[in-house]
């Protein structure tokens, strides 16, 4: 007995549906009315493969909103009819318009053959399709056909059987409308997934995604709930705060991303002369992601940012300084004595924790960057123009998303890499993000590029610093696709938006959260980090000095130069008999190849496995300037060896500043490494790999600057 499958045949007008329905079915068909509606109701039958198959000619529609008749009926059938099977008539010569149709399938998330029809129409027209390539990037098969000649009628029938069968060998793809999208997506997902008979019926992530665009059919539904009141407020909600962010409908952005899925992959997968919809971005991206011109643009804009950054945030850090300076003093005077509390509070918290402040206008002039960038739709170009250097090295093309995000913070970026569905893929990722410069690196960049590179050269030390980062996670995740996770990189598409002006309330969101986020840490972990290293500096406090301090002080009455000498001299002593002293000294060792042999540099760095701010505030503690940067940068120019040379020149500080960029991961880091891996396994992985990394890349920089000449 023939097995029986539906199919549903679902276009645009005009893509040759009808003309497909007839080759099917011939004379076996039958016309009627929808119930309740004149609408015809086109259905017919045949026999093929074993199998008894009804073709159900679904009205000719552009989307599948609430907006017509047609569109009503076309989306009901397949939502509530279920289809085994839709097979999506396309007009070839005609992919953009045709593509949005496509795009709605997908997020319904039904089983999909795509069938490029009138395809010699098509290549007339200069139109050329790379199928497999074509059906990868889609995630459902794509086949070529030409209807009016009856020709590859059979191989849309064979992929249409392979999907019931569940031999579909492509993999889901999604369609991303951008982060802040999204984030309110899944709000709203949270809140719907409480009514189990409404999801019985309609995907979660659909529902939330028509709920955004106030879609009547749908908002009807949802009012029949018992959970309509918290779906619709969270709706609501989610909507004013997109209209807010970007002066436009959710509507209006979720239908950019679906011209942006739609652009990227007719741009990897389809040859010249395809429907362009936004001419006004296409010529743009003809020169900003152009072969030969893209990536120098990119790198002269990040160049152009740094630059910028260095010049704009000095006068606000001395700004912010001062005032730090201002609030130690004032807090120390309420202290009638030298007490363990007052240089706990003055040195340790206020002073350790300002140094950190200090350095707040550059992130936040760094991320009001990016964030415009992101805004206006380049940054999505960028991720495409690398997007081709991933492909080679074997990596997922997505993977560059989360790679950017690492310039914000590491712990988003590698939580951002779930959107890479193999397994492989992600891993790789994961391990290869802390590589990026993020955030809290910055402090201690400025600080060592401030104290030993002239200002004409700050911005482009602090460039090849990113750029470094980018390049060692490249050749890092080269070697791993190559020997540790092998295999090929999935394929995905590469949303290309339409250039937007960014509104300023959405760049500020932006750079806030970033910023928000950096003064957490402040107030949280480097907070508690400052405690530590003020702990372990100061302590134990029964130090058995090698002079009589108290002596000499007292035989030198009046003499200030010699006093402040010797009270420098025992206060160094003292810290080099502490904790963090002795834990210095046992480490010395391992960092002298690579250029900075002093104890407390060792002590700077393993206080950094907290968070990398917390570097410049230990350096600051244990040099006894506090939160004065300038008196830091001073301090460390003034470091000698047993020999009397300087310790630091310009080359230990750019060593030291590599080994900062690819050492450990800090502790949010490692936590969250184990948590999307699920194994602590690969985060000690992390921790030690990449301490390796930055043990040879800095010895590299060290000894082979040397050798060439440079100090």
């Amino acid at each position: 007995m023939a097995k029986k499958i539906t199919i549903a045949l679902a276009g645009n007008p005009n893509s040759g549906k009808t003309t497909v329905f007839n080759n099917l079915t011939g004379q076996h068909r039958h016309i009627g009315n929808y119930p309740g509606v004149t609408v015809e109701k086109i259905e017919g039958r045949l026999n093929y493969n074993g199998y008894q198959i009804r073709v159900i000619d679904l009205p000719g529609t552009y989307s599948l909103t609430a907006h017509s008749i047609d569109e009503i009926i076309a989306r009901n059938f397949v939502l509530e009819e279920k289809p085994d099977v839709v097979i999506n008539i396309i007009d070839a010569s005609n992919l953009e318009r045709n593509l949005y149709l496509t795009t709605q399938f997908m997020e319904l998330g039904v089983p999909l053959v795509l069938v490029l029809n009138m395809y010699d129409v098509a290549q007339k027209h200069g139109v050329t399709v790379n199928e497999q390539r074509f059906s990868e990037l889609l995630g459902n098969p794509v086949v070529f056909s030409v209807a009016t000649k009856k020709e590859r009628m059979h191989a849309f029938l064979d992929a249409a059987i392979d999907l019931v069968e569940g031999k579909n060998i492509f993999a889901k793809t999604s369609i991303g409308y951008g982060a802040d999208i999204q984030a309110e997506l899944k709000k709203i997902e949270d809140v719907l997934v409480q009514d189990k008979l409404i999801l019985e019926k309609y995907p979660s992530s659909w529902l939330a995604i028509k709920l955004l665009e106030k879609d009547d059919e749908v908002l009807r539904k949802i009012k029949k709930s018992k959970y309509a009141d918290e779906v619709l407020e969270q709706s609501e909600q989610s909507i004013q705060y997109l209209e807010g962010i970007f002066n436009d409908t959710p509507e209006a952005i979720i239908a950019d991303g679906r011209y942006g899925f739609i652009s990227g992959a007719c741009s990897e997968a389809v040859g010249l002369n395809y429907e362009l919809r936004h001419s006004v971005s296409d010529k743009i991206d003809g020169f900003l992601i152009n072969k030969f011109l893209g990536l120098p643009i990119f790198l002269g804009l990040m160049w152009i940012v740094f630059k910028l950054t260095f010049t704009v945030s000095i006068p606000l850090m001395n700004l912010i300084e001062s005032g730090v300076g201002g609030v130690a003093a004032l807090v120390g005077s309420l202290f009638p004595a030298e007490t363990a509390l007052k240089s706990l509070i003055v040195d340790g918290v206020i002073s350790g924790v300002g140094s950190v402040l200090v350095f707040l206008p550059i992130i936040l002039i760094v991320f009001l960057a990016m964030a415009f960038l992101e805004g206006s739709g380049y940054m999505a170009r960028a991720a495409f123009i690398m997007d081709r250097l991933m492909h080679k090295i074997g990596l997922h093309g997505r993977s560059f998303i989360p790679m950017l995000l690492g310039f914000g913070c590491n712990v988003p970026a590698i939580m951002a890499a779930r959107s890479i569905e193999d397994k492989k893929d992600r891993m790789v990722t994961i391990l290869v993000n802390s590589f990026m410069s993020c955030g809290a690196r910055l402090p201690v960049y400025a600080l060592f590029i401030a104290a030993f590179f002239p200002q004409d050269m700050a911005g482009n030390v602090l460039f090849s610093l990113y750029l470094l980062g980018m390049l060692v996670a490249v050749l890092i995740a080269k070697l791993f696709r190559k020997y540790l996770f092998r295999g090929e990189a999935a394929p995905f598409v590469m949303e290309l938006p339409p250039y937007r002006m960014p509104t300023v309330k959405s760049i500020l969101i932006h750079m806030w959260d970033k910023a928000a986020m950096y003064l957490k840490k402040a107030g949280t972990i480097i907070f508690a980090g400052c405690v530590i290293v003020w702990f372990l500096s100061n302590y134990p406090q029964d130090v058995s000095y090698s002079r009589n301090y108290d002596a000499l002080l007292q035989s030198q009455k009046g003499y200030i130069e010699q006093i402040v000498e010797l009270e420098k001299q025992r206060e160094a002593e003292k810290l080099k008999k502490s904790y963090a002293g002795s834990l210095g000294r046992l480490t010395v060792p391992i960092f002298r190849p690579l250029g900075f042999g002093d104890w407390r540099l060792s002590v700077a760095l393993i206080s950094g496995i907290v968070g990398k701010e917390i570097v410049v505030g230990t350096l600051g503690t244990l040099y006894a300037v506090g939160d004065d940067s300038a008196a830091l940068g001073r301090a460390l120019r003034n470091i000698e060896r047993t020999d009397g040379s300087k310790l630091f020149t310009p080359l230990v500080a750019y060593s030291f500043m590599v080994f900062v960029l690819l050492y450990i991961p800090c502790m949010a880091t490692i936590a969250v490494i184990k948590q999307e891996t699920n194994s602590w396994l690969w985060a000690l992985f992390a921790v030690f790999y990449t301490t390796g990394v930055a043990w040879v890349a800095s010895f590299v920089i060290y000894q082979g600057g040397r050798l060439i000449g440079f100090q």
